[in-house]
């Protein structure tokens, strides 16, 4: 609770920083207003309806105007700091010229009270605000994509855009990883969620695709990032209007697969700015099948206590389905107000909400040592994960532009429950489950940036991030109807776990003569870890009783970045080298055995370190008329690997003698891979855009110790994943876009993971000025299914599992878009750009499903 006091404090000394910091100066980007009264000089009455025009003092073309209103009042907002003039007229009166009128960037507003004037009309035509982005932007640190160009993800969420994403590949189970590596961070604005740390693929599929404006994948992450994420950082950009009026958006779909539906609302006057946007995700159950076969051959062995464990032979096959279905919400808040042109604060609160329900069934068949046992079983289990994100950033400029400082905190929260229920009829025990888990996430940084001259740029900071997180876990052994509850001390468990981060950098940014440039930086981060895992249910010495010890852990690591960049004309080329790190996340840990699913237990590691990679990138980029061409090879080492490695297990508790596998966290050694990726945008006619994006990329594994023996990878994978799409622009406002992408299977050194690939097609009309748009979309047509296999093999076991989910898909969007946001000679607002914060722990997860309203 101290936190959240400290937090608030933080947020009052920045509205009263405008007295702090005083004036700087040179500050372009601050607006202020002109204001006044317009009176008759001959009856001293208001004159409402006149015309107020703003000129530059001594020019002769107007840039803005206003009427007044009733009672002789007006107002001219947006006005960067400089001098004016005022012409004021009205129908049968000379003109009245106040020149100058002057504002300045401490004093950013003028009223000139009362106005005696006689003036005459002139109106002032406005322009709209429009603007276009080409799909994919190339960058010296990132690639951007320009999701609300994307026609066949309307209707979808954040992980049907991700798929078409240049080096972002989604598998089946929704897990999102950048070149094949699945440890990525990804960011909503430039900041983390609290709630992607519980499941990052869960909190992906809530996020409806028409609230998403751009996604930037940065590979190569200078030190001015996080060096969370040896994969690379992924920032989720939502939509949000930044010139002057009223505006908002309504969007959705309508699917036979899932259904959204997403509100935007923004307000922009003089120097405040409020968006709000709101949207949801809902899917109709779907069922998957799945065939589950396993072979265990464990030779005769002596355990720690002493106790002969007998050879066994056993053989699972497992007829199963499961029917799941979805639900989730999200909102925020972003308020920001601009006190003069050298200091600001922007406050965003974010909630989140969400949650699937799955319930399945299976038959059973289980051999041992040639003896046969066939049994069924049910399953059902409710997940919800809620909480919020408040983050407040207070900004100074300086006299220089560029020149600025800027603190930044934020406070996430988490809530995740689960509760589930295992029915079975011989073999596995009758349980039911209810983990409850809360996370609290404080971050606190400060960022600068001096511009020393033209040629060097240097940009310093620091950076300390607080998590905190609890884990209760109680499991009940029940009858066969899930009746009579009783305790089952020995699975049930605590564990409260810190995490505490500091972090330092520096970047420079040089600028040389020949096009040249060089991007230079160096971070420091101490991580400081406890664990304190509890089986507060069993005496030591009790069967099953597990001797869990409190833990600690503290590291520092040094991360490096490099990036030389050359430029011909349209044509870039750019050397990178960046290091980065993946720290195990809470499951990674947790030392206590996970027995919900008896024939596939898994354990925590404390003892594990952080996994370190280092990547060296060659990038071309080229423009030849509207067509992009972009070519990159790869090379990274990946030390002190993490994978979980499956081992057969016989074990009594009780009266019963459980067999099966047990799933063990480890650092299991090294990966050398060589990577090459491209991905390009040609139009052969104006009308017609054709894209497309592979990645290839080795996996050569070097196991060690004890993990040489559990390996079945034992030389150099190729994987790769591909995207291609074509749009066509035909007449009347109508747009057609098929895309197809494809995953191959994902090596570990014990197996493969599904390989994955799905094709769309969707069609939008335009109406009332573009105001308007209704489209189909459809997933899959002529499938129904995807099937997907998996695949475990070791000395001592071999399993096997093949799923078919249902991906087949049609669906009906609409999108409609209001307000009005238009002015003459229309400036552009620049608010505190927050896209490269760089805070949490997203946990490793990914995300997947097919675009469209479902």
């Amino acid at each position: 609770m101290k936190r959240f006091y400290i937090l608030i404090a933080f947020f009052c000394f920045a509205l009263s920083a405008k007295a702090q910091f005083g004036v700087g100066g040179g500050g372009p980007n601050i607006v202020g207003r002109i204001s006044g009264t317009v009176i008759d000089s001959a009856t001293k009455k208001p004159m409402d309806y006149t015309t107020v025009g703003l000129y530059r003092s001594g020019g002769k073309s107007p840039i803005n105007g206003v009427l007044t209103d009733e009672k002789g009042n007006f107002k001219i907002d947006n006005i960067k700091p400089g001098a004016y003039k005022l012409v004021i007229s009205f129908i049968g009166y000379p003109s009245k010229t106040i020149d100058p009128v002057t504002t300045t960037a401490s004093k950013p507003d003028n009223k000139l009270g009362n106005v005696f004037i006689s003036p005459g009309a002139k109106s002032l035509a406005t322009v709209n605000v429009v603007g276009q982005a080409p799909l994919i932007e190339n960058k010296i640190d990132k690639i951007v994509y320009n999701a609300e160009k994307d026609l066949t993800a309307a209707g979808g969420n954040a992980t049907d855009v991700l798929q078409k994403v240049p080096l972002v590949n989604v598998d089946i189970n929704g897990n999102v990883s950048i070149r094949g590596d699945q440890n990525v961070k990804v960011l909503i604005n430039g900041k983390p969620s609290g709630a992607t740390s519980a499941s990052l693929s869960d909190v992906l599929k809530t996020i409806p695709a028409d609230q998403i404006k751009s996604i930037e994948v940065v590979t190569s992450p200078s030190a001015k990032y996080d060096a969370e994420g040896s994969g690379g950082i992924i920032n989720i950009i939502t939509k949000q209007k930044n010139v002057s009026g009223f505006s908002g958006s309504v969007s959705g779909g309508v699917g036979t697969r899932q259904n959204n539906g997403n509100i935007n609302l923004n307000y922009n006057k003089n120097r405040f700015s409020l968006g709000i946007n709101a949207g949801g995700n809902l899917t109709w159950p779907q069922t998957s099948l799945t065939t589950f076969d396993q072979l265990i051959n464990t030779p005769q062995s002596i355990n720690a206590k002493g106790d002969t464990i007998k050879a066994a032979n056993l053989h699972n096959h497992n007829n199963t389905t499961s029917r799941i279905k979805r639900h989730g919400a999200i909102g925020s808040v972003t308020a920001g107000y601009e006190f003069n042109a050298f200091n600001s604060i922007n406050s965003t609160f974010r909630l989140n909400d969400g949650g699937f329900n799955t319930d399945g069934s299976g038959n059973y068949n289980r051999t041992l040592n040639g003896v046969p046992l066939s049994y069924t079983g049910i399953t059902t289990s409710h997940n919800h994960f809620e909480g919020f994100d408040w983050s407040v950033d207070y900004t100074h400029k300086f006299k220089k532009e560029g020149h600025e400082l800027i603190f930044s905190g934020q406070w996430s929260h988490s809530i995740v429950t689960t509760d589930y229920t295992n029915l079975f009829t011989a073999v596995n025990p009758s349980q039911a489950g209810d983990n409850n888990g809360k996370n609290n996430e404080y971050t606190f940084q400060a960022d600068y940036t001096l511009p020393v001259n033209k040629v060097l740029k240097v940009e310093a900071g620091g950076k300390t991030i607080q998590r905190r997180i609890n884990s209760n876990y109680d499991v009940f052994n029940t009858d066969d109807a899930g009746n009579n509850p009783v305790r089952d001390d020995i699975n049930s468990n605590l564990y409260d776990y810190n995490q505490n981060v500091y972090a330092a950098y520096t970047v420079l940014t040089f600028t040389l003569p020949k096009s040249y440039s060089i991007l230079a930086g160096g971070r420091v981060e101490n991580t400081r870890i406890k664990g304190d895992p509890q089986n507060p249910f069993l005496d030591a010495g009790s069967a099953g009783f597990q001797d869990l010890q409190a833990f600690t852990s503290s590291y520092t690591t040094y991360i490096p970045s490099l990036t030389i960049q050359k430029q011909f004309g349209s044509q870039t080329i750019k050397l990178s080298y960046s290091k980065r790190i993946q720290r195990p996340s809470l499951q990674f840990l947790n030392p206590f055995i996970n027995r919900s699913n008896v024939q596939s237990q898994t354990v925590g590691n404390p003892n594990l370190s952080p996994e370190t990679s280092q990547t060296v990138e060659l990038n071309y980029n080229t423009f030849v008329k509207s067509s992009v061409l972009n070519f990159s090879v790869y090379y990274k080492k990946t030390n002190n690997l993490i994978e979980g490695i499956a081992s057969p297990i016989t074990e009594a508790i009780g009266k019963d003698t459980i067999q099966g596998t047990r799933t063990t966290y480890s650092n299991v050694g090294r990966n050398n891979s060589f990577g090459a990726s491209f991905f390009g945008s040609i139009n052969p006619v104006k009308a017609l855009t054709i894209r497309a994006s592979i990645n290839a990329f080795t996996y050569s594994p070097s196991p060690q110790g004890v993990f040489v023996d559990n390996s079945s990878a034992t030389g150099t994978y190729l994987q790769y994943s591909a995207f291609g799409s074509a749009s066509y622009q035909f007449s009347h406002n109508v747009l057609a876009e098929l895309f197809g992408f494809t995953n191959s299977s994902r090596r570990t050194i014990q197996g493969t993971n599904p390989a994955f690939g799905i094709y769309a097609f969707g069609i939008k009309k335009q109406f009332l000025d573009k105001k308007l748009a209704i489209g189909f979309n459809t997933v899959q047509p002529f499938a129904r299914d995807k099937h997907f296999d998996q695949s475990i093999k070791s000395p001592t076991l071999v399993q096997t599992s093949s799923t078919a989910f249902p991906f087949r898909s049609f669906g009906l969007t609409f999108s409609y878009s209001f307000g009005k946001l238009s002015f003459s000679n229309p400036q552009q607002k620049k608010g505190v750009n927050n896209d490269d914060l760089k805070q949490g722990d997203q946990g490793g997860g990914q995300g997947a499903a097919p675009a469209g309203g479902r």
